[in-house]
């Protein structure tokens, strides 16, 4: 459903349209230093603005419900809630009975029927990753000195990004990427195998983020076509350290002590400025579909901090987990 995690446990709640959007988060350590200003600057690079992306803007303001007092966690459940100002529902009427093609539109009214909040994509929507960010940045104090980086390798296909985004412009279309996620610093020995692996963690989170269609971790698919002399890593040091890192930094679903490395697919926005066919299920017959609204032209652009978030959510877990187990 929309809760994960066996210790650090978050659950996220709202739809696009409606009053808010936000998280719970459960089994946060107590005495973390955490205000409100330190969850706007990973907040901020998820925000629309730049090219390509929606021009629908948000203030993205957190409210702290409960979970802190006097500027550190209490060790009590951390609620924290967006509230939504700048929404257009009239946008979306027509997809009430013309689902868009590619978009959870259909699968929603079918699985929840008159009962589904379409508006926006209702909980279907990305803005429901602003909580995710925000236990995000709690995860990461967690982690300490853990680093976690996410960039975009390509758009489009492409690494001139400008160019790819340009053009899916004047086509009134759209374009997906790739996201690279390396995160270094960490110990070895994160990861509870067979079903909580370091692998099965993340990615379970990473594909809780809409629109992503893909993981590799390592050298990923490559792999298939090597040998294994040639996709082994040979050790250079007492510490763990390998000559390459072609396991990406686990193995046997455990940390090596090496960098964590994976990539990660998004597919192209579902809404696009061309006309499509699709189903009028009110009428009962194909028709086209011209999407209104304000939309991305590239989500990719603003995956990145989400992609982090959900890695230091997977890792705090297993940390805490670890913690536990030791204990």
């Amino acid at each position: 459903m929309n809760n994960f995690g066996r210790i650090f446990r978050i659950s996220i709640f709202g739809e696009s349209h409606g009053k808010g959007v936000g998280v719970t988060i459960d089994g946060c350590p107590a005495g973390i230093d955490l205000s409100e200003d330190d969850l706007l600057q990973d907040l901020s690079r998820r925000k629309a603005g730049a090219r390509g992306t929606t021009p629908r803007i948000e203030q993205d303001l957190p409210n702290i419900l409960s979970g802190t007092f006097e500027g550190k966690t209490t060790g009590a459940p951390l609620i924290i809630l967006f509230h939504n100002k700048n929404t257009k529902s009239k946008d979306y009427s027509n997809l009430l009975d013309s689902p868009r093609p590619g978009h959870a539109d259909f699968v929603a009214k079918y699985k929840f029927g008159e009962h589904n909040d379409y508006t926006g994509g209702g909980h279907f929507s990305g803005r429901i990753t602003l909580g995710i960010v925000a236990a995000g940045t709690v995860a990461k104090k967690i982690l300490g000195n853990v680093n976690i980086n996410a960039k975009l390798t390509e758009i489009g296909g492409q690494t001139d990004f400008d160019a790819a985004i340009e053009d899916a412009l004047l086509q009134h279309d759209s374009i997906g990427g790739i996201v690279e996620c390396k995160a270094n610093n960490l110990p070895i020995g994160y990861g509870e195998p067979f079903f909580d692996s370091v692998e099965s963690m993340i990615s379970h989170l990473i594909f809780a983020i809409p629109a992503t269609k893909g993981i590799e971790f390592g050298s990923g698919f490559a792999a298939a076509k090597m040998k294994g002399s040639e996709h082994n890593d040979n050790f250079i040091d007492g510490s763990g350290k390998t000559e390459t890192n072609n396991a990406g930094g686990i193995n046997g679903g455990i940390t090596n002590g090496n960098e964590l490395v994976f990539r990660v697919a998004v597919k192209p926005t579902s809404s696009i400025g061309k006309a499509q066919n699709t189903m009028n299920f009110a009428k009962g017959e194909v028709e086209s579909l011209l999407i209104e609204g304000r939309h991305d032209a590239c989500i990719a652009l603003r995956v990145p901090v989400i992609v982090e978030a959900v890695t230091a959510i997977a890792l705090a877990d297993l940390k805490l987990l670890d913690k536990a187990r030791k204990a």
